[in-house]
């Protein structure tokens, strides 16, 4: 961490002191600087805007290699503190059916209090007679751009996204947040600010998000921000910045502010994402039914009806996942109610052409209906594309299709002799 010499023990007022710790912490990039878990692409960006080199770690969903999919993007400052733990929630959450897949595009710092604060200052403390500078500070609009501009523009040319964006940052990164949503309010679908940094330049953010809010009528976005057990200046400036919040009741705005007693500036932010995105994704788990577990859509009408919802909202096609699609099947094939559940089998692979398991499916409601002559190909392109796409479920397949081509000759060699 990067000392510096005011940092004594000069302060008699100890809310004073830890708001000028928090600072310490909020603008050390050294702070940040945990080597990235080798899961991710790393891309480098040489910015005409910023006039450097940066740094941009990337994780896809699994499976993106062999689908054809396009999903949603977060983009998260302070990128190789947070895009492991992160990265590792989105899959959690997906996995569960509580949000969507997405690509984490995590930025990593050079300049840290540079590029995530939206004003230059110099901050005097207490007694008149030291003072904490920023020569660098105030480049958070020039950030802006550099995403806008460069950032988004690379991204969405090398992956296959859809067009909803979630911005996420912490402290000052947190402040930055704050900043896009008002600064640029088209930008960003979602905004996530984490102990954000509302102290700095004298809630200078929270008094241009009261101008924002004010003056606009509606905005068709979500915010969510936390804060751990922070006594002090950041505290104080993110009640301010709720009272805002609770004051103007914009049409279309969502949003959310939650206090993490049992957490501190730092442990603050896994809990937080974990939050965030529920919140973002409010309403995208399909109803279960409460004693079963089971999906509560009444048949494969309502499954489709509840996505046509979330396509609305989100404002772009959430297409049915496979593994629900695969399930109602499922639901209907061990209720014997094989024609259904061929039918939406079908639709699986109409819809994900590319998925073994699919067409494994299909083939075992033909295998059950006694339709082995069209249960056999099925398997057989199930075994082909798990070899190709390695899939964990290739033995299975592989298996079905050598059970079904021995009844097949077995058939074949009675029906022979008789």
């Amino acid at each position: 961490m990067i000392h510096h010499p005011f940092a004594h023990n000069i302060f008699s007022n100890w809310k004073t002191l830890a708001g000028v710790f928090a600072l310490l912490v909020l603008v050390s990039s050294s702070a940040f600087a945990q080597a990235p878990p080798p899961a991710f692409t790393t891309l480098k960006i040489n910015s005409a805007v910023l006039g450097e080199e940066r740094t941009i770690l990337v994780r896809v969903p699994d499976g993106y290699e062999t689908n054809k999919q396009r999903y949603p993007v977060l983009y998260m400052t302070d990128g190789n503190a947070h895009i492991g733990h992160t990265s590792s929630t989105v899959e959690f959450l997906a996995r569960n059916g509580r949000m969507s897949e997405m690509i984490v595009v995590g930025i990593t710092n050079t300049d840290r209090t540079r590029d995530l604060s939206p004003t230059r200052v110099t901050t005097t403390v207490a007694g008149g007679n030291s003072q904490l500078q920023f020569p660098t500070s105030g480049g958070g609009d020039k950030f802006l751009k550099f995403i806008e501009t460069e950032l988004i523009p690379d991204i969405e040319k090398r992956y296959r996204v859809q067009p909803y964006r979630i911005l996420a940052g912490h402290s000052l990164g947190g402040l930055f947040a704050i900043h896009a949503m008002i600064s640029r309010p088209e930008l960003f679908n979602s905004y996530v600010a984490v102990s954000p940094a509302l102290q700095w330049d004298n809630q200078v953010a929270v008094k241009r998000a009261e101008d924002f809010f004010k003056n606009r009528k509606e905005f068709q976005a979500t915010l969510f921000m936390s804060l751990g057990h922070e006594p002090g200046p950041i505290e104080d400036g993110f009640h301010q910045l709720k009272q805002v919040l609770e004051k103007n009741q914009t049409q279309g705005f969502e949003w959310a502010a939650q206090v993490l007693d049992d957490e501190d500036h730092g442990s603050v932010v896994l809990r937080s994402h974990y939050l965030a995105m529920r919140k973002v994704f409010d309403g995208w788990q399909i109803p279960r039914d409460p004693d079963s577990g089971r999906v509560a859509a009444a048949d494969f009408k309502a499954l489709e009806e509840h996505y046509q919802k979330l396509s609305k909202k989100f404002k772009y096609t959430v297409p049915v996942p496979e593994f629900l699609i695969n399930q109602m099947g499922y639901q209907s094939l061990f209720a014997d109610r094989i024609d259904e559940a061929i039918t939406i089998f079908k639709t699986n692979v109409e819809r994900y052409p590319e998925s073994a398991n699919v067409y494994d499916s299909l083939a075992e409601a033909y295998e059950r209906s006694g339709k082995l002559e069209l249960a056999a190909p099925l398997y057989e392109k199930a075994q082909t594309l798990g070899q190709r796409n390695q899939d964990p479920n290739l033995a299975i397949y592989k298996t079905n299709f050598e059970r079904v081509s021995e009844k097949l000759k077995q058939a074949a060699t009675t029906k022979k002799n008789q």
